[in-house]
């Protein structure tokens, strides 16, 4: 397994694993899930973020491949895909 650590302007931390047969990134956001809309577009994660008092903040990020699950369960986006 390799494990690569990395965050966004706003200091949101994400994890990436890679493991033999597959690959995971996983993030605590910290909102709401129906505040978060996130679409992947070939190899790249886009995250919107919606912020009550905020703006709305968005950040993208490279996966490992194009084939990925999104869930996002109390406030934790995880996204996985198949080597």
């Amino acid at each position: 397994m390799s494990l690569q650590q990395f965050a966004n302007p706003d200091e949101r931390f994400l994890r990436r694993y890679e493991y033999d047969d597959q690959w995971v990134v996983a993030g605590d956001l910290g909102v709401a899930d129906d505040r978060v809309d996130v679409d992947v577009v070939g190899s790249t994660a886009i995250v919107v973020v919606e912020r009550e008092d905020e703006a709305e903040a968005e950040f993208e990020f490279e996966l490992p491949g194009a084939e990925a699950e999104v869930l996002m369960r109390n406030g934790v986006l995880t996204i996985t895909g198949s080597r």
